[in-house]
C-alpha cells in the first residue's frame, strides 16, 4: 500500500499514477470522497464544503457529479437520497472509513484526502510526501490553469492553507513534518519518472 501526500504543482499526482502502473496497484485519488459520500447518502457538494472548503476539490466533486463518470461512480452506481444534515464529525469519519476500507483491499496507491495521516500506523503501508518549491510549483500551476503569475501564487497559498487546514481538523497534526513519512521528494530537479522509480523501488523492498 502506498500514500501519496502532495502540494499543489509538485506533480503528486502524476508520480502517483505511474507508481500505480509499474507496480499494478489501483490508482485511487477523489474516488474515496465519491464512495464516503455514497456509503452515507450525502450530497457531494456537502462533503466537498466540509474537507476543503469549497476549494478545488468542490469543483472536481461538481464535475463527478455533472458527469457521473469515473471508475469508482460506475463501481458504486448512482448517488442515494441526500441527508437533510451530516455532523461535520460523520462526514470525516465517513470518508476515513473509505480510506480504511480501500486499504483493506490491498495493492493500491492512495493519492488524495492525507491517507498517510488516516492509515500510516499500518506496517504494510509506504508513506510518500511529494512537494517541490514555491517557484517551481507557481511555474506549474500557471502552465496547467493557464493563470498569470500572481493568480497562480494567490491559487498555490490557498491550496496550501487548505491543506494544513485539512490535517489540523481531520488529524489534528498542527503542523506537516518530514518526519511523518517514510519517504520525502523534492520535484525541483526529480522527474516524475524519477519520483516514481524511488517510490515504486521502496514499495517492492
Amino acid at each position: 500500500m502506498v500514500c501519496i501526500s502532495h502540494a499543489t504543482g509538485s506533480n503528486g499526482s502524476e508520480v502517483g499514477r505511474l507508481v500505480a502502473d509499474r507496480l499494478g496497484y489501483r490508482y485511487v485519488d477523489e474516488d474515496i470522497a465519491v464512495q464516503a459520500a455514497v456509503k452515507g447518502g450525502v450530497d457531494l457538494d456537502t462533503l466537498a464544503d466540509e474537507e476543503r472548503r469549497k476549494s478545488f476539490l468542490a469543483r472536481l466533486l461538481d464535475e463527478l457529479t455533472r458527469g457521473a463518470t469515473g471508475e469508482a461512480w460506475a463501481v458504486l452506481g448512482p448517488m442515494p437520497a441526500v441527508a437533510e444534515s451530516t455532523p461535520g464529525d460523520e462526514l470525516r469519519g465517513l470518508i476515513r472509513d473509505a480510506i480504511e476500507e480501500t486499504a483493506a483491499e490491498g495493492n493500491a496507491v492512495i493519492v488524495a484526502h492525507a491517507a498517510s495521516h488516516a492509515i500510516g500506523g499500518r506496517e504494510d503501508v509506504l508513506r510518500v510526501l511529494v512537494t517541490a518549491s514555491p517557484d517551481t510549483r507557481c511555474a506549474r500551476v500557471r502552465q496547467a490553469e493557464h493563470l498569470d503569475e500572481p493568480a497562480a501564487r494567490r491559487a498555490i497559498k490557498q491550496a496550501d492553507a487548505a491543506r494544513a487546514d485539512y490535517l489540523r481538523r481531520f488529524y489534528e497534526v498542527g503542523e506537516e513534518l518530514p518526519t511523518q513519512y517514510d519517504l520525502v521528494l523534492n520535484t525541483d530537479k526529480l522527474s516524475v519518472e524519477q519520483a516514481a522509480e524511488l517510490v515504486s523501488a521502496a514499495a517492492s523492498d
